[in-house]
């Protein structure tokens, strides 16, 4: 199955732009980082894949708080910021308003 088939184009550009919010709501919340910035790393994190690509959506494998635990602390957070190793209550209510927000 392509990875067009998946999703319809329309259901991909959601769920790309709620993983974006998502992933720049954890660079400022986690790592004071301005919102304007955290916003291009999204974008950067996360760019738009075309229909055709053949691993379109590969990031989703893994949650937004995951890319952005590795992008402020680097591979080894689990270990140096234990309490990072989970999502937050606070990004778990967060997913909840984005998702009802879709």
């Amino acid at each position: 199955m392509r990875a067009s088939e998946l999703w319809s184009e329309e259901e991909y550009a959601a769920y790309l732009g709620n993983e974006r919010h998502l992933f720049a709501w954890c660079l400022v919340k986690y790592g004071a980082v301005a919102p304007a910035q955290a916003q291009i790393a999204a974008k950067i994190r996360y760019p738009y894949e075309s229909a055709d690509e053949p691993h379109r959506g590969l990031i989703f494998h893994d949650e937004a708080w995951h890319w952005a635990m590795l992008h402020l602390f680097g591979e080894s957070y689990c270990h140096t910021q234990p309490d990072l190793e989970s999502p937050s209550p606070e990004y778990r209510s967060e997913v909840s308003r984005q998702l009802s927000d879709i």
